[in-house]
């Protein structure tokens, strides 16, 4: 019964992780492969189709800071206006990211005890396992 409830809890945890993106992003691509290949479960979650990045926004805010969050090495960061990059705050960032979602760094990826922003392979071996 022990080693049932190991696994279960075990599973329980794999299961609560949520890898936020855009489906036909490169990052998100590399991510999702890593963690396939790692054995490790997940379930995406498209911000962009889902409308789920505006009800996020605050709780992630708070995990991990607006400017880890806010990606200004984007294509949708150099289409803004030179008015919307003026002086960022977290309240700017946080209404632009809501109103542009492809402006939020990919993947978010929550653990339930964590949240991962963006992709590297030595930052997710050493979170993840």
């Amino acid at each position: 019964r022990a080693a049932i409830i190991r696994i279960l809890s075990s599973e329980t945890q794999i299961a609560m992780i949520k890898a936020f993106g855009i489906k036909n992003c490169d990052t998100m691509k590399k991510a999702m492969s890593w963690l396939t290949e790692n054995g490790i479960a997940y379930e995406f979650v498209d911000y962009k189709k889902a409308g789920v990045a505006e009800s996020n926004l605050p709780d992630w805010n708070a995990r991990a800071g607006w400017e880890k969050l806010l990606n200004t090495r984007g294509l949708m960061w150099r289409k803004l206006s030179d008015e919307e990059r003026y002086a960022v705050d977290q309240e700017k960032a946080l209404k632009l990211m809501a109103q542009y979602p492809s402006l939020i760094k990919r993947p978010v990826l929550d653990t339930g005890s964590q949240l991962i922003v963006g992709f590297a392979p030595e930052n997710y071996t050493e979170q993840l396992k």
